[in-house]
């Protein structure tokens, strides 16, 4: 629930209302998901794919009906996509660091920073992605940004200009589609299957886009691999084009069923491939640090673009982050994860498997932080996705990732935030839900055809 406060100026013309938040009702969150947002005004998010926007409403968001936006539980709430498991997260090591480097910071690094970010981090980052992910890269082509939705933008700004076309994976990240025609350019949908993009679709000549986005180690939302044939076949089409690629790696550090396959970008000899992280997904969402890896004809109109947005990115965090890299706890925590992830992914299978088996079909979980689910039945995914926000969970209706007519109807559920035990509550609720919207639909299909004839005959 939220409490609003008006809290008034000397001047006593202004008066501002801030929402916060109160103690949840019985039944949702623990109080201790919440710890340390007792007291603070803070927007509302609403989830629009692997990462969330904060929202501000018109009007007086209290006397809103919806549930999805009414109930700040569905900010930590079991199913939400890309929220990493908080409550694993190494605080006392991280807080060594930061701590550290608060007591001891110079007056050059209290001072203006580097627009492309602080060096030793990117080099710390650069070792990393050369090691992990097979991206051929070195310390000047990284670029430090507040995470991935601006590195999206920062690529709108320097290679899309109005009019531009964008192909875009359909169904895809709807953030993605925000970001990349915010300067004017326009969305051309391009069908996945079980190799992802489909390439040949993307059309030639004056019709074959000015860039393409892509997640291909690990689809977004149907959460497939691309294959390497599609891989070849994409950067020729860049390469023939002269198109660029921007390939968003959101998080390829987690595969259950094979090693991490290597980035596209390291399969690159023209030159064409922008590559975005962040750790947002490995770490927690608040830290926002991402970065772009850049060709080298381009940093300098990234980093012109980048600090004409906000100057540089706050230098604190970083030291930290290069400290939690190169001294190894970055590489421990995955691994952690990793098992972490499995175990809660497995929970959700099973439970899906165990609760819904006439109702939903996995896609896939092979990798990641999140599986999409077929609904088999004549459900609205939105409807189910209303219907859970109510009940504190922040599931994503599979439809609104279509940047076209959504072919089918599904949930894309989160399992990297919530432990196995909420997960299986949720999941008891879900199917609940799920239930309820197809009798409730079936119902109202069965009483449409039985009024037709009668409706004929007058």
């Amino acid at each position: 629930m939220l409490e609003a406060r008006k809290v008034s100026f000397p001047s006593p013309n202004i008066e501002v209302k801030v929402v916060l938040p109160i103690p949840f009702r019985s039944g949702a969150l623990p109080a201790h998901s919440v710890e340390g947002r007792q007291g603070q005004g803070y927007a509302e998010h609403q989830e629009i794919g692997p990462n969330r926007f904060a929202r501000v409403h018109g009007g007086d968001p209290l006397l809103r009906d919806d549930p999805e936006t009414a109930h700040p539980e569905t900010l930590l709430g079991p199913f939400r996509v890309s929220l990493p498991a908080l409550d694993q997260f190494p605080h006392k090591t991280w807080a060594r660091l930061v701590s550290r480097h608060a007591r001891n910071m110079s007056i050059v690094l209290m001072a203006y920073g580097d627009p492309a970010g602080y060096l030793p981090l990117r080099q710390a980052i650069a070792d990393y992605l050369r090691t992990a992910r097979a991206v051929v890269c070195d310390a000047s082509q990284v670029l430090i940004v507040s995470g991935s939705q601006m590195a999206l933008r920062l690529c709108a700004m320097a290679l899309l200009k109005p009019g531009d076309e964008v192909c875009v994976e359909d169904p895809g990240y709807p953030g993605a589609r925000s970001a990349l025609t915010a300067t004017g350019a326009t969305v051309r949908p391009v069908p996945v299957d079980d190799e992802g993009l489909v390439v040949r679709l993307m059309g030639s000549g004056k019709h074959s886009g000015r860039l393409a986005y892509v997640t291909p180690s690990h689809q977004y939302p149907l959460g497939m691999s691309m294959s390497a044939s599609r891989r070849l076949a994409l950067l020729e089409w860049a390469r023939h084009h002269q198109s660029w690629i921007v390939e968003d790696d959101y998080d390829s550090e987690y595969r259950y069923a094979s090693r991490p396959l290597a980035a596209l970008q390291g399969m690159d000899t023209a030159s064409r491939v922008i590559y975005v992280g962040t750790f947002s997904k490995v770490l927690f969402p608040s830290l926002r640090i991402g970065y772009l890896v850049v060709p080298r004809s381009l940093m300098r109109t990234f980093i012109d673009h980048r600090e004409a947005l906000d100057i540089f990115s706050p230098t604190l965090y970083q030291l930290a982050l290069r400290d939690f890299l190169t001294d190894g706890h970055f590489a421990r925590h995955l691994r952690r994860m990793r098992a972490t992830y499995l175990s809660r992914r497995d929970a959700l299978v099973n439970g899906l498997q165990r609760r819904l088996p006439q109702m939903l079909t996995i896609a896939n979980a092979d990798a990641g932080m999140h599986l999409t689910a077929w609904l088999l039945s004549r459900g609205d995914d939105r409807e189910v996705v209303r219907r859970a926000a109510a009940h504190g969970i922040s599931a994503t209706a599979l439809s609104s990732c279509y940047a076209g007519k959504a072919s089918k109807m599904g949930l894309v559920l989160g399992f990297g935030g919530a432990d196995e035990t909420q997960i299986g509550r949720a999941v008891e609720t879900l199917a609940d839900i799920v239930r309820g919207v197809h009798l409730g639909q079936h119902g109202a299909h069965s009483r449409e055809k039985r009024a037709s004839p009668r409706a004929a005959r007058v």
